[in-house]
C-alpha cells in the first residue's frame, strides 16, 4: 500500500451513503476519515445550546473563535468535543439538522470550516473525507473524487431507518420533503454549492449495497494505483 500522504474526496447529497461509504473506505486504506458535515453541526448546536441567532455572522464568527472545537480520529470513527465535552450524539439530533443550513450556507464561516479541514488532513496525512465541497473547493486536487447520488425516495428511506434506530419517528413524506429542501438549498447556494468536480467519479448507489460501493471505489483508486 502506498503510504504516503493521499486526499480522497466524497460527496453527494444526504441520504447518499457517503458517511457510511468513507468510514468503510478509510479503514481499508489505513487513512483517517473525516466526516466535515460534523464541523458545521457542532458549530450549529454550539449556537443554538447559547440561545444565539444563527444568521449572525459576527455572532457566530465569536462562537467559533471562543470555544475549543476538537475533531479527532479513534477507532476510525470521528469524534466531536466543544470545550472538552462530547457532542459526537447530539449533533445528529433533527433540530440541528434543521438548523445546520445558516451555517453551510455562510461563506465567512464556511472559510474557516475549509481551512479547518485542510488543517485536518494536513495533520493526518492520509485522510478520506466526505460532504458536498471536498472536491470542488476543500481538496482541488484531491488524488481521486467521489460523487455519490441515489434515487431521492432511496435516500429517505436510508434516512428513515437511520431514525428509527435513533428512537425518532418521521414518516417517508415528511423525511421526503427535508430531503428535497435541503438538496435545493445545497446546489443552490452561492459558495460550496452541492455539485460534483468536473474530475470526480459518479457513483449511483440507489441499488448497491454499502459493500458493493466500497468495491467500486476500491477498484477506481487501484486503477489509479493509490493502493
Amino acid at each position: 500500500m502506498k503510504m504516503n500522504n493521499l486526499v480522497i474526496t466524497i460527496d453527494g447529497p444526504a441520504g447518499s451513503g457517503k458517511s457510511t461509504i468513507a468510514k468503510l473506505l478509510a479503514e481499508k486504506l489505513g487513512a483517517s476519515y473525516l466526516d466535515t458535515g460534523a464541523m458545521y453541526r457542532a458549530i450549529t448546536l454550539t449556537a443554538m445550546k447559547a440561545g444565539f441567532d444563527l444568521s449572525d455572522t459576527e455572532v457566530m464568527l465569536a462562537i467559533i473563535s471562543r470555544n475549543k472545537f476538537e475533531f479527532e480520529c479513534k477507532n476510525d470513527q470521528m469524534t466531536v468535543s466543544v470545550n472538552g465535552t462530547n457532542i459526537t450524539d447530539k449533533i445528529r439530533l433533527p433540530e440541528v439538522t434543521e438548523k445546520v443550513h445558516f451555517i453551510a450556507s455562510n461563506p465567512d464561516l464556511r472559510e474557516i470550516l475549509v481551512k479547518m479541514q485542510q488543517q485536518f488532513a494536513h495533520k493526518q496525512g492520509r485522510i478520506v473525507t466526505e460532504g458536498r465541497d471536498q472536491g470542488t473547493v476543500a481538496f482541488p486536487y484531491a488524488d481521486i473524487k467521489f460523487f455519490l447520488t441515489a434515487d431521492e425516495n432511496e435516500r429517505a428511506k436510508r434516512r428513515q431507518i437511520q431514525l428509527d434506530e435513533a428512537g425518532i419517528n418521521k414518516s417517508h413524506n415528511e423525511i421526503l420533503e427535508a430531503i428535497n429542501e435541503r438538496d435545493l438549498r445545497d446546489m443552490s447556494r452561492k459558495t460550496g454549492a452541492l455539485k460534483p468536480a468536473n474530475d470526480a467519479i459518479i457513483v449511483d448507489t440507489t441499488n448497491l449495497n454499502i459493500e458493493q460501493v466500497v468495491e467500486k471505489l476500491l477498484c477506481e483508486i487501484q486503477k489509479k494505483k493509490l493502493y
